[in-house]
Parts: C-alpha cells; structure tokens; sequence
C-alpha cells in the first residue's frame, strides 16, 4: 500500500517491438512473446508482471481495447492467478458510445466520457496506481494532458518496419529500470519527464 498522502500513479504498459511499433498494421500483436502464464515460463519475467498486476487496483481501457478483451478475459480460466486478478480489478472504459461495459460475471466496467477528469478524481483517493491496458489512441491523448506517470514498455525481440509506433512525438523520458529476461523481453520504465 502506498504511504499515506502519497498520490496514486497512472501507469501505462505496452509491449513494443525493438521499431517502437505497438500494433501492426491490422492491430495485431503477433511479435508479443513471452506470456507468463504458463509453467515454463522464467521465473523473473512472471514475477516482474505479477508485480505490475500486484501493484495496482484499477484499470483503464479504450473502447477499442474493451471491445477485444471482453468475450476471452473473463473466462480465461487458463491464464490462472494473472487472470483472476486481472477480472477483479477495479475497470473504467472511456467511451463517448458506450452505455455500459459488461466483464462477463465479474463487476461491470464504468464507462467514462471524461477520461481524464476521471483519471485525475482517482489519483486523488486512497488505493494502488491506476493501470491503462494497451489503448493507443488513449495513451497518446493521456500524454497530451499529462496525466501518465510512469510508462512500461515489454520490448520483444523483433521489428515490423510498419505499424502504429508507441511514440509519434517528442517526449522525454527518465529511465527508472531496464532488465533483460530469458525470454528475450526486455522492460523497460520510464518516468514522464516533461
């Protein structure tokens, strides 16, 4: 739990490839390696996302994002403890057409039309960070209005030349962490260091 006072951070993760390409041309991600729900994964790269998930309580997600994640995510039975705290966290959907956003049998998402006054009012109250689940579109306007703290980008060992780039602007970065894993994914965080 953070120190009391302590605001809440709005943490973004993406998983790039080593071109800064974060969905390929038809919004795939087919370069993604090394997911750490299975019982051969390396114990580090598992232990470093089940800290991220660990460390937060809430969840943000585009519509378009939602839209993907809401038939496999809640019954993904075999994505084990990941999953299941995955489905318990607290979600927020912005969406400007969206009337409600359903998780399977697990609490409803609350769809927002003002995703930053709503990312703001959290940071305010008690709690862990705040997590946004991929969502380009809505990272890059999070960014725009400054309210994402610390950016985690899971570098996988290949390049696509063309595609949505994680960063299309110029932005400085503080590198608070690097580690390497088996796998072959690097992570990398950074601090928004406007």
């Amino acid at each position: 739990m953070p120190t009391v006072g302590a605001m809440r951070r709005l943490i973004v993760q993406q998983w790039v490839t080593v071109d800064n390409i974060a969905a390929e041309e038809d919004g795939g991600l087919s370069f993604v390696s090394g997911e750490p729900f299975s019982e051969t994964t390396n114990k580090a790269f598992k232990a470093s996302v089940m800290g991220l998930i660990d460390s937060v309580d809430t969840m943000i997600l585009g519509a378009h994002t939602y839209v993907q994640a809401k038939d496999y995510w809640p019954y993904a039975d075999e994505q084990g403890e990941y999953g299941e705290k995955l489905n318990n966290l607290t979600k927020f959907v912005a969406s400007s057409r969206l009337d409600d956003a359903p998780w399977g049998d697990f609490p409803a998402a609350t769809v927002t039309r003002d995703p930053v006054g709503t990312i703001r009012e959290l940071k305010e109250q008690d709690g862990k960070d705040i997590w946004l689940w991929g969502s380009l579109k809505l990272m890059h306007s999070l960014l725009d209005d400054g309210v994402v703290d610390e950016i985690r980008m899971l570098v996988c060992p290949a390049s696509r030349g063309k595609g949505t780039r994680l960063f299309e602007d110029w932005r400085n970065l503080k590198l608070i962490e690097a580690t390497s894993f088996e796998n072959g994914v690097v992570l990398l965080r950074y601090e928004i260091n406007e």
